[in-house]
């Protein structure tokens, strides 16, 4: 039976977003802080090179910095001083929330609470900035490597390290800005936008291709079909959860009588979310795109050059073995990051505190081994989910010779965070809707 927020979310209408203000703040100061982020998208490093750079570009595309250059928003192909974007921070969050898992340390910190949180919160940062130094320094080294760089001084590496560092930590600010002052997760909006800025020029150029003969019409058509059916699978499968029943021992009620308590436990269908295709791309476009930095350096002639060569042939963007070995490594990395993300044990535990169960299964081990093989099985649709989702935009990005940018991950990203950004304005109009009825009520209640 549907309780009483379930049934006036179901008559939620957005005719009442005029009446929120709050709310259309929130929006006016997100849409702002995310025209800064592409502003600075804009601005170039100190001592570069634009003719060069471009040079470079043409030459070096579809390695890994085309997937780098996606989640900056294509600020890394223009050098700019947000070249790195904000995945330093995504690295390094990712590091710790894997360390707070496995480390015994960190593990114990992460149950202080909110104290724990902030210290290892603290601990990111850190991380991002040395990160942000490390690839600062890479970004010099390649611009001088490549003759990117017009006076390749110590000045210049130590003005592309702080600048290139600035610039990363400035975005975590303002990302920080938009989750509480704004609508959306901010890291997640920041790099949702640096996709959707490419989306108008790849359309233009798409239709364009339509339009001369370059791109046959039934690429265009194939193209737009797919995108739409993956965007409505995405958005199903995303939403996708088994949830357990809980139940709580009973309870004296104050008219007399007992009443047990129900709750459910979600379960996500793909609870490792993005990051499984994130790692397994990059492992496998990592020696290519080592290939591409070293350019002539290697020698075609010798023994190491030509089996390199032939590896890299093998490992070549579309072709069978790098399809083959994507889809391994996304089902790997479902599996792996599942396990490090979620404990059984702790979850059963934790019931067992509170003195939850699940029906039909005895508190502490048992119901820990029943989540144990919940989780297995559901983790082996999410991760074929991510197979299917990834694997089929890489093979037509490689048949059709349509942009990096526009593969399973990009998806995935875009439609996870619209989704998520919607639910919560839902939310604030939700919030809107109950503060009008509780004026109504006390209205009603003076005038008798």
């Amino acid at each position: 039976m549907a309780s009483r927020a379930d049934n006036l979310a179901s008559t939620l209408s957005f005719s009442n977003f005029s009446k929120a203000t709050e709310l259309k703040q929130r929006i006016w100061f997100t849409i702002g802080a995310l025209i800064v982020f592409r502003f600075l998208s804009f601005v170039p490093l100190p001592g570069i090179d634009p003719t060069a750079l471009q040079a470079f570009n043409d030459r070096t595309s579809g390695g890994i910095l085309d997937l780098f250059n996606m989640f900056s928003g294509g600020a890394l192909e223009r050098m700019s001083l947000i070249a790195v974007g904000i995945m330093p921070y995504i690295t390094a969050s990712i590091v710790v929330q894997l360390a707070a898992s496995l480390h015994p340390a960190l593990m114990a910190l992460k149950k202080e609470g909110e104290a724990g949180r902030k210290k290892l919160n603290q601990y990111t940062r850190y991380g991002t900035v040395l990160l942000c130094v490390i690839q600062g320094f890479m970004v010099a080294k390649n611009a001088d490597a490549q003759a990117i760089a017009i006076d390749p001084s110590t000045l210049f590496y130590v003005g592309t390290i702080i600048n290139v560092t600035g610039g990363t930590m400035f975005l975590l600010w303002l990302g920080e800005q938009i989750t509480s002052r704004g609508i959306g997760n901010g890291v997640s909006l920041i790099i949702m936008s640096g996709i959707v800025a490419q989306f108008p020029t790849f359309t233009a150029n798409l239709f364009e291709g339509g339009r001369t003969g370059s791109i046959s019409g039934v690429v265009i058509g194939t193209f737009l079909v797919v995108a739409v059916v993956l965007i409505l699978g995405i958005c199903f499968f995303e939403r996708a959860q088994r949830r357990l029943l809980i139940q709580y021992p009973k309870r004296a009620m104050q008219k007399g009588g007992m009443q047990a308590d129900r709750s459910h436990l979600p379960l996500k269908l793909n609870t490792a979310g993005v990051i499984p295709p994130i790692f397994a791309s990059s492992l496998l476009l990592l020696p290519l795109t080592i290939t591409q930095f070293a350019g002539s350096s290697i020698d075609q002639t010798t023994t190491t050059g030509q089996v390199l060569q032939t590896v890299l042939q093998y490992l070549a963007h579309g072709q069978p073995l790098y399809t083959l070995l994507y889809a391994a490594g996304i089902i790997f990395f479902c599996f792996f990051y599942t396990a490090v993300v979620f404990n059984p044990e702790d979850t059963a535990e934790n019931l067992k505190k509170q003195g939850g169960f699940i029906p039909g299964i005895r508190p502490g081990k048992r119901t820990a081994d029943y989540l144990d093989y919940v989780l297995t099985r559901i983790t082996v649709i999410g991760a074929l989910y991510l197979t299917v989702v990834c694997v089929i935009p890489e093979w037509g990005i490689a048949q059709s010779g349509l942009p990096l940018f526009l593969g399973g991950t990009s998806l995935l990203i875009v439609v996870n965070v619209t989704v998520d950004t919607i639910s919560q304005i839902q939310s604030h109009l939700l919030a809107h809707q109950y503060g009008d009825l509780i004026k109504k009520a006390k209205l009603k209640g003076r005038m008798r």
